[in-house]
């Protein structure tokens, strides 16, 4: 069985591959600021809500 796909005339698989890059960098740059902040934050409130997901998650983090 084979499959064909149809794309428009001059488009390449780079093309599809460049599109998706800016999202999924700007989606890790994103994560790793939350995961950075809600980790290392002095603000007892913040750090308490992400350790409290994080257990109810049933990740462990000690």
């Amino acid at each position: 069985m084979t499959t064909s796909t149809l794309a428009p005339a001059g488009a390449s698989v780079e093309t599809h591959t460049q599109a998706q890059t800016l999202p999924l960098m700007m989606a890790a740059l994103l994560g790793l600021l939350v995961i950075g902040f809600v980790g290392f934050s002095h603000i007892e409130a913040v750090h308490n809500a992400g350790h409290d997901y994080r257990h109810s998650m049933a990740f462990p983090c000690h």
